[in-house]
């Protein structure tokens, strides 16, 4: 980039920039989201096999936790004592297989007393492969509307703050040479008489 004799080159600030990739990636991954969920009806949308789920209850303490995000694969073949989440009507249940029977599996919530109705492997989303802890209440905040607005604000602030910084700057240069260049014309004044 070519720069004038009074033009500064502009700096790049390297976490400003990442916060705002990162708006968009939470924008983004909302809207596709919640587009899976309404108009597919799939609470679990799994691009290349990848996905992201949160804890909703406690029934998998202590090993999962409510709030814990979880990151979630899919597999060929689930085995015994898998942690799985899979899809019942339109809800998302995270529990560990107890008993595999061909095409069916039978889950249980480690903190329940009860085990769960046999389901069909296929209505398995995928294997738990590991989880973070609280960062899964920090999602789903992300996902509410005043997440989303909460993020949408905080893009426009990354981008509005250092632009307005630069024009309060420019506007200040701008003044100076007008000071300068009245200066210079006073002093020329004075030199005629």
């Amino acid at each position: 980039m070519k720069t004038g004799k009074h033009e500064r080159p502009r700096k790049r600030n390297p976490l400003r920039m990442i916060l705002l990739i990162l708006c968009g990636a939470v924008l983004g991954i909302n809207l596709y989201q919640a587009n899976a969920g309404k108009l597919l009806g799939n609470p679990l949308p799994m691009p290349l096999g990848f996905g992201s789920a949160v804890v909703l209850s406690g029934s998998m303490e202590p090993e999962l936790s409510k709030g814990d995000l979880l990151f979630i694969t899919e597999e060929e073949h689930y085995r015994l004592n898998d942690v799985v989440v899979y899809q019942d009507g339109s809800i998302l249940v995270v529990h560990r297989i107890i008993a595999v029977n061909g095409s069916t599996v039978t889950t249980k919530g480690d903190a329940n007393n009860a085990a769960d109705p046999e389901i069909s492997v296929e209505a398995i989303k995928g294997r738990v492969a590991f989880a973070v802890p609280v960062l899964g209440s920090v999602v789903e905040f992300l996902k509410t509307p005043v997440g989303t607005v909460l993020v949408i604000l905080c893009a426009v602030i990354l981008v509005e703050l250092p632009r307005r910084r630069e024009k309060q700057r420019d506007e200040a240069e701008r003044e100076k040479i007008l000071a300068e260049i009245r200066l210079l014309k006073q002093q020329q004044e004075d030199n005629k008489l």
